[in-house]
């Protein structure tokens, strides 16, 4: 049903925890270690996080070596994140920091 996969997609946008992965996420590719760093989320919690993201193609994963590095995907999530960017800009006042 499309209606659900709206409400999925845009739970995993809405969730307070995933929104600072996907902001760190967004400034450049990181591993977990690299995002507990910057996001200060616990470990369990920013994996289980990852996986959700994942599930919905939101994060990509490479290995490089024994490193797992996540990255925004790039052909939906990035062009998606810029038209919210313009958006806010644009027609939320209120809402112009980053």
């Amino acid at each position: 049903m499309i209606c659900n996969a709206y409400h999925i997609f845009f739970k995993n946008l809405a969730n307070p925890i995933k929104t600072k992965i996907i902001m760190e996420l967004k400034e450049k590719p990181m591993s977990v270690s690299e995002l507990i760093e910057k996001t200060k989320i616990e470990q369990s919690k920013l994996s289980h996080a990852l996986s959700n993201l994942k599930f919905c193609k939101i994060v990509e994963v490479k290995q490089k070596g024994k490193q797992r590095i996540y990255s925004l995907n790039k052909k939906t999530i990035i062009p998606i994140l810029k038209i919210i960017d313009k958006h806010r800009v644009n027609f939320c006042p209120g809402c112009n920091r980053k």
